[in-house]
């Protein structure tokens, strides 16, 4: 029988996280490097919550994950890369496989919220598509990779969180409120974040000249 999935820590499902996300949104810098991945996992942007990781808890993470063959280390050119191997160790499609990074990156979220946050990883026709993936990870045969969450008074809709870090804490079942972001704020954070994703594609190609 397959060994079961770790319980991954918070650092571990960030790390993880952004080598998916990122395969998908700057893939001529994947496979990353570790100086790559560590900005990645601190952006500010797309993030919840914003963290701090250094070098050191990367590595520890990254040792971690390739044990759970979770992530793959290659030594191409000067510097060591790492992939992740998400979809084939849990067998998840591609949808699903968005659903569970977005909710690595930022925490708990709506069925809207989700579609809206995945669009760069992968465009899901309608609400309902998102809800049929997060149907079939919460009623895996192998094990449930999502759950629904009750519904927080006040709130119209109820929100899913992964399952990859155990049981999610108190913390998750408070709906946190969100400060209010003018359009310009949000334009702006997108192309800074747009910026740091062509200088990460530019230093690459630099490299490997």
């Amino acid at each position: 029988m397959p060994n079961p999935l770790p319980t991954l820590s918070t650092v571990q499902a960030r790390v993880l996280a952004t080598l998916a996300e990122k395969e998908r949104t700057v893939p001529d810098t994947y496979p990353m490097s570790l100086n790559a991945l560590v900005s990645g996992c601190n952006q500010k942007t797309s993030r919840n919550p914003v963290m701090e990781v250094t070098d050191a808890e990367a590595r520890e993470a990254l040792d971690a994950l390739k044990a759970a063959n979770l992530v793959m280390e290659s030594s191409g050119g000067r510097v060591t890369r790492y992939s992740h191997n998400l979809e084939r160790v849990l067998q998840v499609p591609s949808q699903s496989a968005a659903i569970l990074t977005v909710l690595m990156l930022r925490g708990p979220q709506t069925v809207g919220e989700l579609r809206i946050n995945c669009e760069r990883l992968h465009p899901f026709s309608d609400l309902s598509a998102v809800q049929g993936f997060l149907d079939e990870l919460a009623a895996r045969p192998a094990g449930a990779l999502v759950v629904e969450l009750p519904r927080q008074p006040g709130s119209r809709e109820t929100r899913w969180a992964h399952l990859l870090s155990g049981t999610p804490g108190p913390e998750a079942f408070v709906q946190q409120e969100k400060k209010p972001e003018s359009g310009l704020e949000a334009r702006v954070s997108q192309l800074e974040q747009e910026v740091r994703e062509l200088r990460e594609v530019i230093t690459t190609l630099a490299r490997n000249s």
